[in-house]
């Protein structure tokens, strides 16, 4: 199912000022605004990292000019949709690192947690303000061949992209300006604003005006621009782990010219293990000594959370619709891809008796690293993945290949369809907020429903568009060209 272009060749209406637009300028002027685009990108220094036999390389961002659109009615049913997901998963957090009533009620099984790599017993008893472990996340929604939303995992450790989001934004802008002047596609730029407001929403009781920072693991990862360009829109300061101390009295503070100044609230971007060499690994020389023990004593707020990732694991994922019931009583709004859990026996034959039909998945890796598709396997790579599955059944999952939904896509000889996800980006605090749309991943090999950056997939600026779609097309009413205000929050 291609999003805008029906069956017939012609755009569908939620496509057709877009589509009309671009018949109209030609292949020659959209090529040379893709290039311009990629001068744009190039010119702001917007980058990603790539590990390549020990090497960093720093790439370009790679960026396709025609956008994504989607029907802002739509995403207001995705908006709470995620919103409700997140308040589940945090439920379910806490509840696991206290009570684990979701345990001892039968709903979750406890070898799946005692078989966790992200569970993290040293902060058993710990409630987070609000009670939100995942402040940050990033949710993977899928389109299938059905036409409907699927979430296809969820990202909430340290989940990457929105800088992209908002520098997709700045570059579309300047390559589509017509159309924004005349259709309500909804502002992204408020998200730094949230993210501001979240995070000082989390700093300890009393503090009006905190001092926040976001920690960094340094210049050589691969989201570190990322890093820098939240920082410098917060008005935050980018910190490593040498940056900062924690004193007798179990407060962070940051060392500067001036002396130790106070930090209230940390962003961090590593990984738990390197957090805190005191609890987790002692070898870290990411981390801050103690860090743990002041965020434990109230005096430091951290998002996300250590331990949040104990959800973020595509095993837990098979449960989440039973989450949702448990936590709050409703039923899903949005459904997830059908799973196989092979640690169960016979959904482990299932999936061995249908390899060749199915994707399989590790559960706790990302990137797209470790996936296999069985219809484009090798007979090695399917029976490499069976002796995978049968030498650790808890690591594994299986899902079916499904028809991902495709959009026009600028390519050498013009415009082919190529399959998407997105990853729109849920803030949760004391209230939830959801970007109106996301990161929009593109499979720009044909075929390829492989859409990561870091194995030869790209980007798109992602429209949720309100009203008419085909305004370029008969001119738009006053109303209309002045933007539409972002409807990406709703009540927590």
């Amino acid at each position: 199912m291609d999003e805008l272009i029906a069956d017939d060749g012609t755009p569908r209406p939620l496509g057709a000022a877009l589509m009309r637009l671009i018949e109209s300028i030609g292949h020659d002027e959209l090529t040379e605004r893709q290039r311009r685009a990629e001068l744009d990108i190039l010119t702001m220094g917007i980058t990603f990292t790539v590990y390549s036999d020990g090497q960093n390389i720093d790439r370009a961002w790679p960026f396709d000019i025609i956008p994504r659109v989607i029907d802002g009615r739509e995403w207001d049913g995705v908006t709470a949709g995620l919103a409700q997901r997140l308040r589940a998963l945090n439920m379910f957090i806490d509840d696991l690192y206290n009570d684990q009533r979701i345990i001892a009620d039968g709903v979750f099984p406890a070898e799946l947690l005692d078989a966790s790599v992200n569970f993290r017993p040293q902060l058993r008893g710990v409630r987070p303000k609000h009670g939100v472990w995942a402040h940050i996340s990033g949710t993977d929604l899928v389109r299938g061949g059905d036409g409907r939303i699927y979430v296809l995992e969820d990202n909430l450790r340290v989940p990457s992209g929105v800088s992209y989001v908002i520098e997709n934004r700045g570059v579309t802008k300047r390559a589509f300006a017509e159309l924004f002047e005349r259709q309500r596609i909804r502002p992204v730029d408020g998200y730094t604003d949230e993210l501001n407001r979240l995070l000082a929403s989390i700093a300890p009781d009393g503090v009006d005006d905190p001092q926040i920072a976001v920690l960094t693991p340094g210049i050589f990862n691969s989201a570190y621009f990322e890093h820098s360009f939240l920082a410098e829109r917060m008005g935050a300061e980018l910190v490593e782990g040498a940056d900062l101390v924690v004193g007798d009295d179990d407060c962070v503070y940051m060392k500067t010219i001036n002396g130790l100044e106070r930090v209230h609230v940390i962003y961090r971007r590593i990984d738990d293990l390197f957090l805190d060499p005191e609890i987790f690994r002692p070898d870290s020389m990411l981390g801050v000594p103690g860090l743990i023990r002041a965020w434990k004593a109230g005096n430091v707020g951290l998002a996300n959370a250590p331990g949040a990732g104990v959800a973020d694991d595509k095993v837990v994922y098979a449960w989440m619709p039973d989450i949702v019931r448990y936590y709050l009583g409703e039923e899903p709004s949005i459904p997830n891809v059908p799973t196989y859990r092979t640690m169960y026996d016979d959904e482990r034959r299932h999936v061995i008796d249908h390899i060749g039909e199915l994707v399989v998945k590790p559960a706790n890796e990302s990137g797209g690293y470790g996936i296999l598709i069985g219809d484009r396997a090798t007979r090695s790579e399917l029976d490499d993945a069976i002796a995978a599955i049968e030498a650790d059944p808890r690591n594994w999952v299986a899902q079916p290949i499904l028809s991902l939904s495709t959009v026009p896509t600028l390519v050498d000889d013009g415009i082919e369809p190529r399959h998407v996800d997105l990853r729109p980006f849920v803030l949760t605090s004391d209230r939830s907020y959801v970007t109106p749309g996301g990161l929009t991943r593109v499979a720009l090999t044909k075929g390829s429903l492989i859409v990561n950056s870091s194995q030869g997939g790209g980007s798109k600026d992602t429209w949720i568009v309100d009203g008419r779609y085909d305004a370029w097309a008969d001119g738009a009413p006053e109303q209309q060209r002045q933007g539409g205000q972002s409807q990406g929050q709703v009540s927590g």
